[in-house]
Parts: structure tokens; sequence; C-alpha cells
């Protein structure tokens, strides 16, 4: 009987001393999070909601451009673009430690810049990450945009690369051409067209 009572005191007590301790996880969310929640508040950024239903994102036009419509979503566009994120949204894109060292904050993922003049990337819209998608159904070919995803917009509680899960993504985006997804009615083979 009384190694039963001990075994239940046991029990109660270490799950009694057990709290809940921040991870790198939850601190990288809310510093995410609260990057985000800056930019919704910054008058120069427009809010976009997304046709899924998941959110928004934030958009500062840089450029506008001349093309007419918006594509689809199952259209395919070009795109030169940069991606990045910081490490610590609270410093600036490079600085120096206590110890002198230059730290590079600022983590471009991905940029069409670093290709060597390869033409832009092309891309069926159905395919990218919700954020992505939503800006390029709002934009118009040859506008230049900045634009800020939430990390739930983006890739989610995942990583992805070198892109941590949680993390807010901003992307330059310059829209150069969109290709309309025509289907052959008689072959049912689909193919794109300017």
């Amino acid at each position: 009987m009384y190694s039963t009572i001990f075994i239940i005191l046991s029990a109660a007590i270490l799950f009694t001393s057990c709290d809940k301790t921040e991870t790198f996880d939850d601190k990288w969310k809310l510093d995410n999070e609260a990057q985000f929640a800056l930019i919704t508040n910054d008058a120069r950024y427009k809010k976009i909601n997304s046709q899924s239903g998941k959110g928004f994102i934030m958009q500062k036009e840089i450029e506008s451009g001349d093309g007419a419509t918006p594509p689809y979503f199952t259209d395919r566009v070009e795109v030169l673009y940069t991606g990045w994120y910081k490490r610590d949204w609270s410093k600036s894109d490079t600085y120096k430690d206590d110890k002198g060292n230059i730290i590079y904050n600022k983590v471009i993922f991905d940029s069409t810049a670093n290709r060597n003049n390869i033409p832009p990337s092309k891309f069926q819209i159905k395919e990218l990450v919700d954020g992505f998608s939503t800006a390029l159904q709002h934009m118009k070919v040859g506008d230049k945009w900045e634009i800020w995803i939430p990390w739930y917009m983006g890739y989610g509680d995942i990583s992805s690369g070198t892109i941590p899960a949680y993390t807010t993504l901003v992307l330059k985006l310059n829209w150069s051409a969109s290709f309309r997804n025509h289907v052959n009615k008689r072959t049912n083979t689909c193919f794109f067209t300017n």
C-alpha cells in the first residue's frame, strides 16, 4: 500500500514540477510573428488577402507595371526575385558582435540575381507557397513589389532548405511575363501562350 502511495506522490510531484519551457522554435515563431505585425502597422504597406482564406500578406509597390490583368492561379509567370529573412529581426542586415566579428544577419535563401544572367524563373502559380501565389495573382506585368509573407503562408511549421520553420519571408518581385494556360479540347493537352 505504501509503495502505491509513494508512486502516486512521486508522479504527482514530477508532473507538477514540469513547466513548459520555451524552445528555439517557440522564440523563433514569436519573433517572426512580431516582425510581421510591425509591417502590418507600416502605412507604406498594403494588406492583400489570400484567396485560400489562410490569411494575408503585406505588399509595398516599388514600381507600377503597365500590364493589363493579373494572372490566373493556373497560369505560368516569369519572375525576377530575391527572397530573404533575418536571423535576428532586431538587428541590421550586417553588424559586429561583441567580439568584433562581422555577422551577416540577412539570409538570402533564393535569388534570380545570383544565376549569372539566366532568364527569369518560370513558375506555375498554383505550385508556389500561398503567400507567393497570392502576390502574383494581384500583380500586373512590369510591377515591382516587396512582399512580406507570414510563416503560415510560407513554409509553415516545416523547415525548407535553409529556411527554418515559422519564418516570415520577404520577397522583392519583378513580374516580367505571363503565359496563359490553354487546353486543346481535341487532344486534352495543356500548353502555354503569351
